[in-house]
């Protein structure tokens, strides 16, 4: 299985930090090679350009953004969602990884 990248996109950047953590912890023990990040929604386009993106989730504060982020995304074929409020409470790592992987398609 090729590497995946899976960009998270919040308000700062911050918080989501903890939850990549816990992401990339989760895919190193199923053995899923990732390349995970966070981002804050204004350096989102920057790393659009500059990475080849494989799914992109938006934290549950900026999910007033999805409409215009799918806009931008399509054109790429870059899955987009907005992960699951209580996983995100929870930095449950392995529930939010799956979900990307299960967006990706296992590609």
């Amino acid at each position: 299985m090729a590497k995946k990248t899976i960009m998270l996109v919040c308000s700062a950047g911050m918080s989501t930090s903890l939850l990549v953590t816990k992401m990339q912890k989760a895919a190193d023990a199923q053995g899923v090679e990732a390349d995970i990040f966070a981002v804050s929604a204004s350096e989102a386009d920057n790393n659009l350009e500059s990475k080849p993106v494989d799914v992109l989730l938006l934290g549950p504060q900026v999910r007033f953004m999805k409409g215009d982020f799918e806009k931008r995304l399509e054109p790429k074929g870059i899955p987009l969602d907005i992960i699951n409020m209580a996983d995100y409470g929870m930095m449950n790592g392995e529930k939010v990884l799956q979900q990307a992987l299960n967006l990706i398609g296992n590609k």
